[in-house]
């Protein structure tokens, strides 16, 4: 009996320390140390909430510009890619017609685009299907559309990918990298 009473005790001191004090210790320190992160990343604008820039989201119109393709229509209960491999049929359909979806759409301001001008990015999902950025080459790519359909400059759509590129992680790892919801933002503010 004494050996059942320490394994209950046990249990329940295990329990309350593995499901209550750890959690509630790691959110207190989260909440000091990285509160933005820890709620989510989202960004409101005059009160009103527009996003996470931790989450890509769809962006309609021919005045924005455009994330990643996401396998999951960018819903974030679901994060998954499309587990589609490189010898996949459906693949290479989905990348072929996201291939002319984008000359379509970019042609008219690029010309002379191919399909080999367009970044991977553009033409794949990430793995999480929730990737909140796109390459610098892919923004580049956009520049000259939004620029025209904005009324803005080339070289001031350019100077806003510039202002919100940022770095690898820690330095090194990954490439440069831009933000598509805060791109936006400032592409609002600026038109």
């Amino acid at each position: 009996m004494r050996n059942v009473l320490r394994a209950l005790r046990a249990v329940v001191v295990l329990g309350l320390l593995t499901g209550l004090v750890y959690p509630l210790v790691i959110t207190g320190i989260a909440q000091l140390t990285m509160s933005g992160e820890a709620d989510g990343s989202l960004i409101s604008v005059n009160g009103k909430l527009v996003g996470s820039s931790s989450i890509g989201q769809v962006w309609e119109g021919e005045e924005w510009f455009h994330g990643r393709p996401s396998a999951i229509d960018y819903d974030a209960s679901t994060s998954s890619g499309s587990n589609l491999g490189p010898n996949s049929q459906d693949l290479s359909d989905q990348i072929v017609e996201r291939a002319h979806a984008i000359l379509k759409l970019e042609g008219s301001y690029n010309q002379g685009l191919t399909i080999a001008d367009i970044p991977a990015d553009l033409l794949t999902a990430s793995a999480s299907g929730l990737d909140p950025h796109i390459s610098v080459a892919a923004a580049e790519l956009q520049a000259p559309r939004i620029a025209q359909v904005r009324g803005l400059s080339l070289e001031q759509v350019r100077a806003l990918i510039d202002e919100h590129t940022e770095g690898p992680a820690l330095g090194f790892l990954g490439e440069e990298r831009v933000n598509v919801l805060e791109l936006n933002l400032a592409l609002a503010q600026a038109a």
